[in-house]
């Protein structure tokens, strides 16, 4: 076991966080995460009430937390969330606002994710109990800093301003090398997105997780085609991290045309549904590339955890100790 401060704080036995990832991380994911000693947090994504709903219910006694995109969520559907007594609820992508209040005031751990440290600097200001710092190394979306800078920058920031507040790393992360650096650039634990992503209990069609086993890092691509095949609007800085394949290349460049564009949308949702990778997007980071198998969670668990206590070990050994 490795202990840390969020290991302690949250009762977990490993200082793993799954990522709320829309439309992929449901109830039953979170749950298995959980039940494998970390924490598992729903992906609340768009807002879809009756979608969460029957999410959290599929999560059953689980201690579950639930995450929101900021702009996207309304207090109504935060509200309904917030009396379901998540673990934990993390909201990104946005100032949190009035959003950030609710949450404090319902006496629910609140997680802000960042990708800069003004928004760090914002994070604390809203009270957060703890931060994601996100590299663009994710799946998903993301902003420009790498997770290798960003991280003990923010650490840095939290030493001197909020030593109380957790940190969690994310962007990159999908082995047990992965959480052993981010516990050394002074993180309390790893947000994990793509190598859930590829679990079990992940809500994604399985040919498109085949394909991302076979890909590596270089087959991802920032953009925005896939908000576009969505018809959402996301705000202008935030571009999506997922595989680059023929549908994005088509497309890449033209959005405007693909948002107005209904069979081409049409044709991504039902590639997205049935596992076509070639016209459906998987959404994963530049960590594809060290994801070959697709396994139930609590065995992600298990195999990150062991090969971060090994990295760990070694490392002692050579300060000689």
């Amino acid at each position: 076991m490795i202990a840390t401060r969020l290991t302690t704080r949250f009762g977990l036995d490993h200082p793993i966080v799954s990522a709320p990832m829309a439309a992929a991380a449901g109830g039953r994911l979170a749950a298995a995460v959980s039940a494998g000693g970390g924490l598992g947090l729903i992906g609340g994504g768009y807002g879809d009430a009756a979608w969460i709903r029957d999410q959290v219910d599929l999560a059953g006694p689980s201690q579950v937390g639930i995450g929101f995109i900021t702009w996207s969520v309304t207090e109504g559907v935060l509200a309904e969330a917030l009396e379901r007594r998540p673990a934990a609820v993390m909201l990104s992508f946005g100032d949190p606002g009035a959003l950030g209040a609710m949450v404090r005031k319902a006496g629910v751990p609140l997680i802000l994710q960042v990708q800069t440290l003004d928004q760090a600097r914002a994070a604390l200001d809203a009270g957060a109990d703890a931060i994601v710092a996100q590299g663009a190394e994710g799946g998903g979306h993301g902003l420009r800093r790498a997770t290798m800078t960003l991280v003990p920058e923010v650490a840095d920031l939290l030493a001197a301003r909020a030593p109380e507040t957790l940190l969690l790393a994310a962007g990159g992360i999908a082995d047990g090398r992965g959480l052993a650096a981010a516990l050394m650039l002074g993180a309390d634990g790893a947000l994990v997105g793509s190598r859930f992503w590829a679990a079990e209990e992940a809500l994604v069609a399985r040919g498109l997780v085949s394909a991302a086993m076979k890909a590596t890092g270089d087959a991802t691509v920032r953009t925005t085609v896939p908000d576009a095949a969505r018809g959402l609007t996301w705000p202008g800085e935030f571009t999506i991290r997922s595989m680059r394949n023929a549908f994005s290349d088509r497309w890449r460049g033209q959005e405007h045309q693909l948002r107005h564009t209904p069979q081409a949308q049409a044709a991504w949702r039902d590639a997205m549904a049935d596992g076509d990778a070639e016209t459906g997007t998987p959404i994963v980071g530049e960590a594809t590339g060290l994801i070959r198998d697709c396994v139930p969670a609590v065995e992600i668990l298990a195999r990150m955890v062991a090969e971060a206590e090994d990295h760990l070990a070694r490392g002692q050994k050579m300060t000689g100790r």
